[in-house]
């Protein structure tokens, strides 16, 4: 019973990348870097959602909640893995570990719904344009923003509670970088098959099958967009669903840690592959949508040169 409570009481070691310390220091740099970034990038996307009247529209509506998701994702992994790397004591409290693996895993999960809705919406406004406002209007997309939310609470419910049932029999060091599912079953000293096969039927409905929707919504953009008579045309479609490409990033590095065999990858690949969905990833988003979205674009141009404006109007 001592040791199988000595977990609980004393936390956890998060090793990360503490056995390459020049690695880690300049990992520290670039994480923090690319943090203060994707927050800066996704608040950005928010607040011209919300403040510019050309934007709202489903598409806007649903990037803004991804920026919203993307910040409290990196947010719930970035800060407690730059603390862990810059001090010499690499303890976690499992209160910590705990809260950490909640948060991290239901609002991966929510993403993963949320970019198959994205993508239903780009198949809806470029297939069925004379019937998009009937077909995205604003009590469905409310239904399927909160149907993205709440499937991410209720697996990370189920399967975070099932990890945390496990006895650890005092294993207290984890090698990686955040206190993740898989890593914590890898970590117990009872047969795990159970959590196993639950984990990978939960991977199957939250990436698997978005991924299958999303191509197949693709598939019918595609054939849209070969129909279209004017290059005009063309490149306006291919560019309102190029932005949604960084889905195969996100999907690919998850599916590569969630549902390939732990034995089968080096343990700096599961922390690499890791630090692309968490702190990588959001950061994709806002810099795609920005520089390559021309209403973005122009949102950020009329906020900015307002505020300059009614600060010189009112300095005067």
């Amino acid at each position: 019973m001592e040791e199988t409570n000595n977990s609980s009481e004393q936390g956890f070691l998060l090793l990360g990348f503490s056995d390459q310390p020049q690695l880690e220091r300049f990992l520290f740099v670039i994480i923090l870097f690319l943090y203060i970034l994707s927050l800066l990038g996704n608040t950005a996307i928010i607040l011209v959602s919300r403040l510019d009247s050309r934007l709202h529209t489903p598409m806007y509506f649903f990037l803004s909640n991804l920026s919203c998701v993307d910040i409290c994702f990196t947010t719930s992994v970035a800060p407690q893995l730059l603390v862990t790397m810059n001090k010499t004591d690499k303890t976690m409290s499992y209160g910590g570990c705990v809260a950490q693996l909640y948060v991290a895993m239901g609002l991966g999960s929510s993403e993963c719904i949320l970019l198959a809705v994205m993508a239903y919406d780009r198949y809806a406004a470029v297939c069925r344009p004379l019937h998009y406002t009937v077909m995205m209007h604003p009590r469905l997309c409310a239904s399927l923003a909160s149907v993205a939310w709440l499937s991410g609470l209720i697996t990370s419910l189920v399967q975070s509670s099932l990890t945390v049932q496990l006895p650890l029999c005092g294993h207290r060091k984890l090698d990686h970088i955040f206190c993740e599912v898989p890593v914590l079953i890898k970590l117990a000293c009872v047969d795990t098959t159970f959590n196993e096969a639950e984990l990978f039927v939960a991977s199957v409905v939250f990436l698997i099958v978005p991924v299958l929707l999303i191509l197949v919504s693709y598939g019918f953009i595609t054939q849209a967009v070969l129909r279209i008579q004017s290059a005009a045309g063309r490149q306006k479609a291919f560019g309102t669903c190029s932005s949604h490409l960084v889905v195969v990033i996100f999907y690919g590095t998850i599916i590569f840690m969630y549902l390939q065999p732990a034995n089968s990858r080096s343990k700096n690949q599961g922390k690499f592959v890791s630090l692309f969905y968490t702190i990588v990833t959001p950061l994709l988003n806002p810099i795609i949508y920005t520089l390559r979205n021309k209403d973005v674009k122009a949102a950020l141009r009329t906020l900015i040169l307002g505020n300059a404006v009614g600060q010189t109007t009112g300095t005067s």
